[in-house]
């Protein structure tokens, strides 16, 4: 089991004047400029926007997979630019989960040897009963050993929502969660997703273009051309 935020705390994560950019053949090209956020624990937030606004990019400088060009993210207390590549990641493995379009999982492992996975890693000695309970709460106890190859697009995004929510994590990113998924399937999944969001009392940040699931978030982040409207 990870670290939990005191719901005290007032903000998760704060950005300020966070940018992006990168040097093309064309010169210096603004990815995202002067964006200002204050998320609270708990919240569940939607970053929308056209494709190529800069949505995805925020989402890994917020989760630490990127490094800002100007500006500063605070997550949980700590300032990203001060903890190096190292702590960076043992701050989203104390804290973070994902879950993406693509759902990568491992093409070797079951389903629950992937669910598994993160708890192994941490040393948890009950990580067999507890990815078996969360495959059953998402409705897969009939396919724990069953490799992706075996799954439907469904039943693998399912397989990473349980893996994503195993480790009881404070924040939660989540890229384009049903953007390969056929709109059945996608609704299916994002009722699955908030109704663990409000069983773990996570914080829920969600990159989609999907207006009808941005409204189910508490509120919207809308990006045009790298900054926030």
């Amino acid at each position: 089991m990870q670290s939990q935020i005191d719901k005290n705390t007032p903000s998760i994560i704060v950005t300020q004047q966070l940018g992006k950019a990168v040097t093309t053949s064309e010169g210096m090209l603004h990815i995202l400029s002067s964006v200002d956020l204050d998320i609270k624990p708990g919240e569940s937030i939607a970053i929308i926007g056209e494709s190529g606004s800069g949505k995805s990019t925020l989402l890994g400088l917020l989760a630490g997979l990127d490094t800002p060009s100007s500006g500063s993210v605070v997550v949980a207390g700590r300032n990203l630019d001060q903890l190096g590549e190292d702590g960076r990641a043992a701050l989203r493995h104390e804290l973070i989960s994902f879950v993406f379009q693509s759902f990568q999982l491992l093409p070797a492992l079951t389903a629950l040897e992937n669910v598994m996975l993160p708890l192994e890693l941490s040393g948890n000695k009950q990580a067999k009963p507890a990815a078996s309970a969360l495959l059953t709460r998402v409705g897969l106890a009939h396919r724990l050993q069953h490799t992706p190859k075996q799954l439907s697009g469904g039943e693998q995004q399912r397989v990473a929502l349980a893996r994503a929510f195993v480790t009881q994590p404070a924040i939660l990113f989540a890229d384009e969660p049903t953007g390969n998924l056929d709109s059945k399937t996608g609704a299916h999944i994002i009722d699955l997703l908030f109704e663990l969001n409000r069983e773990q009392h996570t914080t829920l940040i969600l990159v989609t273009h999907d207006a009808s699931l941005a409204a189910r978030c508490q509120r919207s982040i809308r990006l045009d051309s790298g900054k926030v409207v």
